[in-house]
C-alpha cells in the first residue's frame, strides 16, 4: 500500500509542481489520468502481496532477535541460507529456519572451566537442566559442520567436557543443575546431590555422551577432549552397568518419588521388579523418564553395546589404555551375546521381533515408546542394521495397532508413550520413521505429518494429540526442533530435493 501512496505523491508533485514551458498543466492532469488507469489493477496485486506478507507467519522466522540469541554460528546461517537456497516450499524453509538453530540460538551456555577448557551447558528447553541424553542429541548435528566454524567445534567440545563431569558427579543422575543449587526432586529417596536435577538411573544417559564423543572425533580428529576426565568417566560407566547387570545382588542404586504419578517412582522399595541375571543391563528408568516394568531395557542395551565398543576404540588408539577398553569389549561381547538370547520374541503376526523389555525369566513387554533409543529407533542410532530382518518385522509391529502405545486420528498417527498418555504422538516418531525408512512415499508422508502438526507455531513439539495438533505439550523443546532440522539435511545430502520440493503444503 505504501507503494501505491508513493505513487500518487509523485503524480501530484509532477502536476503541481514542476515547470515544463512545453507541457500545460492540463495536459500533465490528462497524462497523469492515462498513468493511472492500470494502477487498478497493478493496486489490487500489490494489496493483495503485501496481505500475504503480512499475514503468512512463514514470510518470518520464529528465532530470538539477534542480539537475544544464546550462541551464533557461521556455518549454521550458511546451513539455513543453503536450505533456504535448494528447498522451494516455503513452509518447510520457514521451519527449518526456526527449528535447526533453536538449541544454539536458546539453549547454549558456553564459557571455559577455570583450567582453560571449554566448558558448555544446554539446558532441554524449558526446563532448565541439563540431560545427558538431551544435551547430546541436541549439538550432534552441528557436529557436521564443526570443521568450518572453529567458534561452534568449541562449543561442542565444551558439551563433551561437561559430561564428562557430570558423570564424575554421579554416574546413576539423568540431568544436572549448573552447579549446586539444588532443584525441585532433592527429596526424591535416593542419594541426591545438589548438583543433580534428578537422579533417575538410565543405560542411555551414559551412551549418548559416547555417542557424541566418538563422532566429534572421527569428524574433527580432535582428541583434547579424551583427557584423564574421559577415561575416569568411562570407568565409572563400566562400574555402573557392570553393578546393574546385577550379578550379585541389586546393586547400590535405589529410588523412590513421593507423588502419585506411578510412572515417577519404583516398585519393591526402589530397586526394581525382580530380574534374573543374564549378562543384559538393567535400566531402572526409560529415556522418557518413566520408570521400565522390566529392567532389561533392550534398545537401551542395543545401544550399551555399540557405544562400549566406541569407547573402546577411542581409548586404544587415543589414550593407548588397552586394559581398559578390553573391559568395554569384554562387556559389550557379553551383553550382545544375551541379547540374541533374550531380546526376540516369536510373534504370531510379524514373525520374529525385538521385545521393548523383557526379565530374564521369559517374561516380554511388546511395545514401544517415543524416546530414543527405541525400537523404532535402533536403526538411526546404528545399533542395529536397517535391513536387519527382525528389525525390520520390529519396525512394522511398533508402527501398527498392535503397539499399544500407536495412535492415530485426525491429526497424525504415530507412537507415545506412557509418560504424556493416551492419543498423545510424539513428533519424535514420525522423524524416526522418516530417518529409518527405504520408502520415498513413506518419507514424503512423514514430513507433510511433521509440517502440519506444528500448530502454526513453525516448531517442533513434545507431543500433540492424534486429533488436533492445536493441544499439544511443551512448546519449548529443543531436542525435538534441532532434530527436525536434521532430518530435513539428511534428506537433502541424500538428493531427495526433488522429494520435498514437491510437496504443496502451505
Amino acid at each position: 500500500m505504501q507503494i501505491v501512496i508513493n505513487y500518487f505523491t509523485f503524480l501530484y508533485i509532477f502536476v503541481t509542481k514542476v515547470k515544463f514551458n512545453i507541457m500545460s498543466k492540463k495536459i500533465r492532469w490528462i497524462l497523469c489520468l492515462l498513468l493511472v488507469l492500470p494502477l487498478g489493477v497493478s493496486a489490487r496485486i500489490v494489496e493483495k502481496s503485501e496481505s500475504v506478507c503480512v499475514n503468512d507467519a512463514i514470510r518470518k522466522d520464529n528465532r530470538p532477535a539477534v542480539d537475544k540469541r544464546l550462541f551464533k554460528s557461521d556455518a549454521v546461517e550458511k546451513q539455513i541460507t543453503r536450505m533456504r537456497q535448494l528447498l522451494t516450499n516455503q513452509k518447510l524453509v520457514w521451519m527449518f529456519t526456526n527449528c535447526f538453530p533453536n538449541t544454539l540460538d536458546t539453549t547454549v551456555h558456553f564459557r571455559h572451566f577455570e583450567d582453560g577448557r571449554p566448558d558448555t551447558f544446554v539446558y532441554t528447553g524449558d526446563i532448565h537442566a541439563m540431560w545427558l541424553r538431551d544435551s547430546g542429541a541436541q549439538v550432534w548435528p552441528y557436529v557436521a559442520l564443526a570443521n568450518e566454524d572453529a567458534h561452534l567445534k568449541e562449543m561442542v567440545a565444551g558439551v563433551i567436557n561437561r559430561q564428562w563431569m557430570c558423570i564424575q558427579i554421579d554416574p546413576y543422575a539423568n540431568a544436572f543443575n549448573d552447579g549446586p543449587v539444588g532443584g525441585d526432586w532433592q527429596k526424591d529417596l535416593t542419594k541426591m546431590k545438589p548438583e543433580l536435577h534428578e537422579r533417575k538411573y538410565e543405560i542411555d544417559s551414559l551412551c549418548y555422551p559416547l555417542r557424541l564423543a566418538y563422532q566429534y572425533w572421527k569428524v574433527t580428529g580432535d582428541t583434547s577432549v579424551f583427557d584423564q576426565h574421559f577415561v575416569e568417566a568411562v570407568q565409572l560407566i563400566l562400574q555402573t552397568f557392570k553393578e546393574q547387570q546385577r550379578k550379585d545382588g541389586t546393586g547400590p542404586y535405589r529410588f523412590q518419588r513421593r507423588t502419585e504419578r506411578a510412572l515417577d517412582t519404583v516398585p519393591c522399595d526402589g530397586w526394581g521388579r525382580p530380574i534374573k541375571p543374564v549378562g543384559l543391563i538393567a535400566s531402572v528408568f526409560r529415556p522418557s523418564d518413566d520408570a521400565t516394568n522390566m529392567l532389561f531395557l533392550i534398545p537401551s542395551n542395543f545401544f550399551a553395546v555399540t557405544s562400549l565398543r566406541k569407547a573402546a576404540e577411542i581409548l586404544t588408539t587415543v589414550n593407548q589404555r588397552g586394559d581398559l577398553a578390553k573391559q568395554c569389549t569384554d562387556l559389550a561381547e557379553e551383553v550382545e551375546t544375551a541379547l540374541r538370547k533374550y531380546a526376540t520374541y516369536n510373534h504370531p503376526k510379524y514373525g520374529t521381533i525385538y521385545a521393548y523389555e523383557v526379565d530374564g525369566f521369559g517374561n516380554r513387554y511388546l511395545i514401544d515408546d517415543a524416546n530414543v533409543p527405541s525400537l523404532l529407533g535402533m536403526a538411526y542410532l546404528g545399533d542395529v542394521d536397517i535391513n536387519d530382518p527382525i528389525y525390520q518385522n520390529t519396525r512394522r509391529f511398533v508402527w501398527s495397532e498392535d503397539n499399544p502405545y500407536f495412535f492415530k486420528g485426525k491429526a497424525g498417527e504415530g507412537i507415545g508413550g506412557p509418560h504424556i498418555g493416551y492419543d498423545m504422538i510424539w513428533p519424535m516418531t514420525i522423524m524416526m520413521k522418516a530417518f529409518t525408512s527405504q520408502d520415498d512415499a513413506e518419507i514424503k508422508q512423514c514430513v507433510e505429518m511433521l509440517m502440519t502438526t506444528d500448530a502454526g507455531t513453525g516448531f517442533m513439539h513434545e507431543s500433540f494429540h492424534k486429533d488436533d495438533a492445536s493441544k499439544f505439550t511443551r512448546e519449548w523443546f529443543a531436542w525435538q526442533n534441532t532434530l527436525f532440522g536434521e532430518l530435513i539435511i539428511k534428506l537433502v545430502n541424500d538428493g531427495k530435493v526433488d522429494l520435498l520440493n514437491s510437496i504443496t503444503i502451505k
